[in-house]
């Protein structure tokens, strides 16, 4: 790679550019004001210093970021370098430039993959905007996320037995077919596994079923052993269709020996022998990160979870004087987890990378999903109010709204005692690590709970006394505290910003196709969510460009319902 950026725009381009465009398209601006976003030396660590000259990472870069922003394919991104004489002049391109091939743009985002720079051009960008003083810290963000779709066919519990055994034979017949001619009975096996298994229709008798299942099982098990055996190549057991047929075998059967020292292979029962929890278990022999999640009772999806951080300050900085334009809502970060992930997982990075990049919120907007009493605490502590509506109690006391919950008892923190609203004091204070976490477990005599007037509203439990458990004092008193705030009309006012993080959302998917994921893994689909992020930013800093410049002029023209009604009134 030889470090040289965006070329300059060739004078020929440039004329005919702003003759076809005298006001300007979105990737000319970029061009303009963007340019060193798209500069070729952070991307030198992922290009070698010998042999022919490649490409600008840069330029391809940019092309990509375009290409997203237009929701284009890698061809169609390709035929826009070489017919769009805008692409041309972002790109300082000579008007007969032929471009490059469109395979150039999947081998560029392979390079990144491999280099980990998923996120470079994305952060790139948002630093750019923290220097315009686009994005400032200590303001007010927003997060949410969605449901991404794989980019593999869905497939039930039955079709990915057979499946990952012909994604295994392919593979092999690919890189040892000698080796598979002698250790396998290829022809018998390339009848059974020539089309894909979800291009025909499964049998409709169960019993039909389980006896296909069973070859799938009897299939995949030889070859396992074929692979594994003393005199098979050991680098057979590394490629990845064998590891992922390896994982899928043992999810869906059970192997056990029989009376005769035969090995018998039988589909797993899920009450009798166990199968995988979600997160662990492969839905597709492609794509070894998605997974099958669900959210709520209608919506069941097989891929990932995004999750977009934006702005959301109500001010004009940055606008030019005499006008009335805002500055954007930028997106700030963008996270790709698997499917199955709560979004409780999330918060501690997003805020960490937020805090790095010197954009740490003020207020940070999260709905129910995202806090914990540790997260919130622990925000607290790095200067960030998190807004958030915290769960609320879950006992029965609280959920049946009679009795007496947590709320009812007084803590007093320094003598390690908890009085109940029948005035008797706990006589146990057992500091415990519960799911990980430090906890309280309070304990009340026997003999105060039994001859109290109001045992049946405090306590059913069979041991006949009531107990308690508190988290520390820290995030006790900030849930407490938080559970109250929650219940204003202030409160309630303030979170209503939260919900703009939607719209943003949905420009994302429409402007960039986020809802599908373009490419198989969760690294490859990590990039196209950071492109996505960074195309939209784009989108929306032309807006604001556009409207900067734009001239406050009177309306003159009305509408004809306006008129009439003019002159009936008249």
């Amino acid at each position: 790679m030889k470090a040289a950026g965006l070329s300059e725009v060739p004078e020929q381009t440039a004329l005919v550019a702003v003759a076809a465009f005298p006001k300007g398209t979105l990737a000319m601006r970029v061009r303009e004001k963007l340019a060193g976003v798209f500069a070729d030396e952070p991307f030198a660590s992922a290009f070698g210093v010998r042999g022919a000259p490649g490409l600008s990472p840069g330029m391809l870069a940019l092309v990509t970021v375009l290409q997203f922003a237009e929701n284009l394919t890698d061809r169609q991104a390709a035929g826009m370098v070489v017919r769009a004489i805008d692409w041309k002049y972002a790109l300082g391109f000579e008007l007969t430039d032929p471009g490059f091939d469109f395979t150039v743009l999947a081998k560029f985002r392979a390079r990144l993959v491999e280099h980990s720079m998923e996120r470079l051009v994305f952060d790139r960008l948002l630093e750019h905007c923290r220097q315009e003083e686009l994005i400032t810290a200590g303001g007010k963000q927003r997060t949410d996320s969605t449901h991404v779709i794989s980019a593999v066919r869905d497939l039930n519990r039955l079709e990915p037995a057979g499946e990952s055994v012909r994604a295994a034979l392919e593979a092999l017949a690919a890189a040892a077919p000698t080796w598979l001619g002698q250790a396998m009975p290829v022809a018998e096996l390339e009848l059974r596994y020539e089309a894909r298994v979800d291009s025909w229709r499964l049998p409709s008798s169960k019993t039909k079923r389980d006896r296909l299942a069973e070859v799938y099982g009897q299939d995949a098990l030889a070859l396992l052993h074929a692979v594994q055996a003393p005199d098979a190549p050991v680098w057979l057991r590394e490629i990845e269709a064998v590891r992922l047929l390896r994982r899928i075998f043992m999810q869906t059967y059970y192997v056990h020996t029989d009376v005769r020292g035969r090995e018998v292979v039988r589909k797993r029962e899920t009450e009798v022998d166990g199968v995988p929890p979600g997160h662990l278990r492969l839905a597709s022999p492609y794509d070894r990160d998605a997974r099958w999640s669900a959210k709520g009772d209608e919506l069941f999806w097989c891929g990932y979870k995004v999750h977009l951080t934006e702005t959301c300050d109500d001010n004009s900085g940055g606008a030019p004087v005499g006008t009335q334009v805002r500055t954007p809502n930028l997106i700030t970060d963008v996270t790709t987890t698997v499917a199955t992930a709560p979004d409780v997982t999330a918060t501690a990075g997003i805020q960490q990378r937020l805090t790095e990049r010197q954009v740490k919120p003020g207020e940070h907007y999260l709905d129910s999903g995202y806090p914990s009493a540790d997260l919130v605490t622990a925000a607290a502590r790095e200067g960030i109010a998190v807004i958030t509506p915290l769960l609320a109690d879950h006992s029965h006391q609280a959920r049946a709204a009679e009795g007496f919950d947590k709320s009812a008892f007084r803590i007093d923190w320094t003598t390690r005692q908890v009085r109940c609203p029948e005035r008797c004091t706990s006589t146990g204070w057992y500091p415990a690590q519960q799911h990980g976490r430090d906890a309280i477990v309070i304990e009340f005599a026997r003999p105060d709970c039994g001859a109290c007037p109001s045992h049946d509203k405090c306590t059913t439990a069979a041991r006949g006394n009531r107990m308690l458990t508190l988290r520390p004092r820290e995030p006790h008193e900030t849930v407490t505290a938080a559970r109250a705030e929650q219940k204003t009309d202030t409160w309630q006012a303030k979170y209503a910003l939260r919900a703009g993080v939607e719209g943003t959302i949905n420009q994302a998917l429409d402007v960039t196709g986020l809802r599908r994921a373009r490419y198989r893994g969760l690294p490859k689909t990590s990039l196209q969510h950071a492109f996505s992020a960074a195309a939209t930013n784009v989108t929306r800093l032309n807006a604001y460009w556009t409207a900067s410049q734009q001239v406050p002029h009177s309306r003159t023209r009305t509408r004809r319902l306006s008129r009439l009604a003019y002159r009936l009134t008249a």
